[in-house]
Order: C-alpha cells, then sequence, then structure tokens
C-alpha cells in the first residue's frame, strides 16, 4: 500500500490531467484551489467558483476540506467562511474516494440536490423551501453577481474591505470610490 503523501501526489496529478485548474498555496500539495464550474441544467449552470482544498496528513484516511471561496447561494454551504454541509466529506469519507469524485460528483449532487433541512445557511433553506422558484432566482443572481469566470481567479486577499463592501450594496451611488479607496 502506498503511502498518504504518495497518494496526495497520485490523487492531485490525477484532478489536474481532468482539466481542472488547480492552483497551489506556497508550492504546497496539500493547500491549494481549484476552479469549479456550476452543473449544466441547473440554476448554478455558468457560475465558477474558487474552491480551496486542505488535505490533511491523514489523507485519504481522512476526508479534505472543502470550501468556497467566492460566494455561492445554498443552504449547505455557510455564506460567510465558504464551509460545506456535506456527509460524504464530513462524516462518511472513504480512502475509496479521491478529489475527482469530489469535483466531479460530491460538489456537483450538493448543488443539484440541496438538504434544506441539515442547513448552513438558514436563509437559503427557509427561501427554498418556501418559494422554489424565487430561491433559484437568486442562485442565478448569486452566480452574476459572485460566480464570474474572473471572480474564481481572483486571490481574496487582492480585494480592499472597501471593494467588498462596494459588491454587497447594490445600488452604489459612489461610482468613483469603486477600487480606488485606501486601505
Amino acid at each position: 500500500m502506498s503511502s498518504p503523501s504518495k497518494r496526495r501526489e497520485m490523487d492531485l496529478m490525477k484532478l489536474m490531467m481532468s482539466d481542472y485548474k488547480v492552483e497551489m498555496i506556497n508550492d504546497s500539495m496539500v493547500d491549494f484551489y481549484v476552479e469549479f464550474h456550476g452543473p449544466n441544467e441547473s440554476p448554478y449552470q455558468g457560475g465558477v467558483w474558487r474552491v480551496r482544498v486542505v488535505l490533511p496528513d491523514a489523507y485519504p484516511y481522512k476526508s479534505p476540506s472543502i470550501g468556497f471561496i467566492n460566494k455561492v447561494y445554498h443552504p449547505n454551504v455557510d455564506e460567510t467562511s465558504g464551509s460545506v454541509c456535506l456527509d460524504v466529506i464530513n462524516q462518511t469519507w472513504s480512502p475509496m474516494f479521491d478529489l475527482v469524485n469530489v469535483f466531479e460528483v460530491f460538489l456537483p449532487q450538493l448543488l443539484l440536490y440541496p438538504n434544506p433541512s441539515d442547513p448552513l445557511n438558514g436563509e437559503a433553506a427557509a427561501l427554498m423551501m418556501r418559494d422554489r422558484v424565487a430561491y433559484e432566482q437568486r442562485v442565478r443572481e448569486y452566480c452574476q453577481k459572485y460566480a464570474k469566470p474572473e471572480d474564481a481567479g481572483a486571490v481574496p486577499e487582492e480585494k480592499s474591505s472597501d471593494e467588498e463592501l462596494t459588491e454587497d450594496e447594490d445600488a452604489s451611488d459612489d461610482d468613483e470610490m469603486v477600487g480606488k479607496a485606501d486601505p
């Protein structure tokens, strides 16, 4: 049986060879970003997210840590931290799974089949249960606002706090301030 470090290397290479854009953090094979596209024929279609992956020392025996960097509107994703509530990653992980499974099966399934009865985003869960059409419209709005291809490539540290505030304001009259504020 191969060592966890060899398995990490193999899984990471397999992920990169599967045409996922992977960006290492500090040249580390245990901490990196992956560009993830929303599933076709869903309200998330067209959305592109930057997902941070951290592999624990015990990977593949312990699950990777997965978090969305740009905002996603979903009952099982914390809107502030981007952390994901997904049983297969958090509780029922098996060494039989690999990183490609996370991005080709687990995350698409999460977006396609939300579980509003176990929410990290209570507002999204309540809207989904109350009005599915309005929920899907909000998902599309978030995709257009936060999940454009250029958003997935943005390094979070490059945004100033003033720019983030501007993103959250729907009708800002201070156009001249956007991107020019001092930290």
